[in-house]
């Protein structure tokens, strides 16, 4: 395997993917883990089905909530995160254990929701941009034009003539045609057009809203009320514009994204964004267990993870919270929580957060065929990726089977030895054996690197031998 190969672009109509489709997107990044597979896309075909329901039973129908079991790094993370673009849906991934009950240090439960109305505002906005690029485009080209032939001043009423200086020899002025800029407008428009003009600087007027530091400094509780203290601020004293001196292709640039905010409906984008929050919203809770009790009295520590689940709860069950853009229900958005569960169990969550978790997936810890696979199959394959950014210097790395089996081999070994902590340790095992060539690259332009098993064997051997040095570099 050498260069990264081409991507394939991914079914175009992502609203109505069947389950079987899902699964077999998911199967392009992630391997194994057909159960938690095929409940993610249970999940997402449910969210098809119910807009296709008669209203007056949609609203009954909420989602069915994942709990993904299993070790750190068999993928739980990546399947939600994979799911949520191919859904093309806000997306928020949290730590369960950032979050603590009143009086602890920590941040409020309600952000979650807080966080997934950005993140849906910046998926419509993004869409409405891409909406209105070619309108902002022609706009942008037409200041452009003016910066570059600015308009004539006005002709006096004289039916498009003006007058011509007397001759020397006396007499009256003549009048002649007003010389036509429409001609040279239009040789300008396709020089730009073909690029003839990139060479060229221009200034322009750059807009910019003052107080970008302001929300940095926002107490809590302002950003509780729903209000954007640094927006708050830039209007009351305007958007400040900056005469800047560019080429002629970053100012079309600039211009255009100008030109587009302007089209823009705010209003309109906020409202959609709130709604998609509502329906399609996806929370990724990483960290489930840390926030589990032990059986037996509280006290201590415990009592503050037990207040995070009670803080969690209203959330997860379905409430209203206050936005900067308005009121998001969290009814139908979809929670998908995840944990190793190596000390505590889903049992020690309190029953009512239990409840809200129907659906329980285990996750099955890796091996060395699967790290075959994961080195191998992938679209984002970490041999495609480390090819790749080699390539960019010139230099061709190679990866044969045997050495891809020999890297899947000494993790499986290093992570029985010490701690396992699945897949992520191909990122630390490929940082060791390319780190040579990955330092010389600039040096190596126009050579081929072949990692075969000797290439591996050469590099990790010792580290792998002595036990406590491999607890420590791998």
């Amino acid at each position: 395997m050498s260069a990264a190969e081409p991507e394939v672009p991914v079914l175009q109509k992502r609203d109505d993917l069947t389950p079987a489709q899902i699964v077999a997107e998911l199967d392009k990044y992630i391997v194994g883990q057909a159960a938690a597979k095929r409940a993610v896309a249970i999940a997402l075909r449910n969210r098809w089905r119910r807009q296709r329901v008669p209203e007056n039973l949609r609203e009954e129908i909420t989602p069915k909530n994942i709990l993904m079991i299993g070790p750190t790094g068999v993928g739980k993370t990546e399947i939600a995160r994979r799911l949520a673009r191919l859904a093309s849906a806000p997306f928020i991934k949290v730590e369960a254990t950032k979050f603590s009950e009143v009086g602890y240090v920590g941040k409020d439960v309600e952000s979650i929701i807080r966080d997934l109305a950005e993140a849906s505002v910046k998926i419509i906005q993004e869409e409405e941009r891409a909406r209105v690029r070619d309108k902002a485009s022609q706009m942008a080209e037409e200041r452009l034009l003016d910066v570059l032939l600015p308009p004539a001043p006005p002709v006096p009423e004289t039916s498009g003539r003006v007058f011509s200086a007397p001759p020397p020899g006396g007499g009256a002025a003549r009048l002649e045609p007003a010389p036509d800029t429409s001609s040279t407008r239009e040789k300008l428009r396709s020089m730009l057009r073909e690029g003839k003009l990139s060479e060229r600087e221009v200034e322009i007027d750059v807009e910019s809203r003052g107080l970008p530091m302001a929300q940095v400094f926002t107490p809590q509780g302002v950003e509780e009320m729903g209000i954007d203290l640094s927006e708050m601020m830039g209007n009351l004293m305007g958007g400040k514009k900056k005469r800047r001196k560019v080429k002629v292709p970053d100012a079309l640039k600039l211009l255009t994204d100008q030109e587009a905010e302007r089209l823009l409906d705010r209003e309109t984008i906020y409202r959609e964004a709130i709604r998609r929050a509502e329906e399609s919203g996806i929370v990724f809770i990483d960290e489930m267990d840390k926030i589990a009790g032990t059986q037996g009295p509280k006290a201590g520590p415990d009592v503050s993870r037990e207040g995070v689940q009670r803080d969690l709860l209203p959330i997860v069950e379905g409430s209203t919270v206050t936005t900067k853009y308005g009121a998001v229900r969290t009814d139908h958005i979809l929670f998908v929580a995840a944990g190793a569960f190596h000390i505590s169990k889903p049992s020690d969550l309190i029953p009512e957060l239990q409840g809200r978790f129907p659906i329980r997936v285990e996750l099955e810890a890796l091996g060395q065929e699967d790290f075959v696979r994961i080195l191998s199959e992938p679209r984002n394959a970490l041999t495609r990726q480390y090819a790749a950014l080699l390539e960019a210097e010139g230099v061709r790395l190679e990866f044969t089977p045997e050495g891809i089996g020999e890297l899947a081999r000494v993790a499986t070994q290093v992570n029985t030895g010490t701690v396992n902590i699945g897949a992520r340790r191909l990122h630390t095992m490929m940082e060791k054996v390319l780190e040579d060539v990955s330092y010389r690259a600039p040096e190596m332009r126009g050579e081929s690197v072949r990692v075969d098993a000797a290439y591996v064997r050469s590099r990790l051997d010792g580290i792998v031998r002595d036990e406590d040095l491999s607890r420590y570099i791998l």
